[in-house]
């Protein structure tokens, strides 16, 4: 099973980027995934979560401003964040669940395979 992020980089207060990730293995359609990120000193938070049937959830702070989605053909999960802002600075990381379930998964104990991240820098 891999998981390959792309497209993090430097972007302006109230720009935006899209972030890919790529899934290959075992990893199909029927695999709930998500996205958590990481700034330096803290946890890793959830940010977004899909089911395999295209149910979302997002964490409060991104609500509005993110969108996550799937090309299930692609096995390819998407990240568009809008309105991007300082403290959405981290490094994201792309997760996979192999729990059988039609409803996001957020419980980070739940994600078996994970990406190696991408750098997302939001400057003021």
């Amino acid at each position: 099973v891999q998981l390959v992020e792309s497209g993090g980089g430097l972007v302006q207060a109230g720009g935006s980027l899209r972030l890919s990730c790529a899934a290959s293995g075992s990893i199909s359609s029927i695999n709930p995934m998500g996205w958590y990120r990481q700034a330096p000193g803290k946890e890793r938070e959830l940010v977004a979560a899909i089911s395999a049937g295209g149910s979302t959830y997002y964490e409060d702070s991104v609500e509005g401003r993110f969108t996550t989605s799937r090309d299930n053909p692609k096995n390819t999960l998407y990240l568009q964040m809008n309105s991007l802002k300082p403290e959405d600075t981290a490094m994201y990381y792309c997760a996979a669940s192999s729990r059988y379930t039609i409803v996001p998964v957020s419980n980070m104990e739940e994600y078996n395979y994970w990406g190696q991240g991408t750098q997302v820098t939001v400057s003021s």
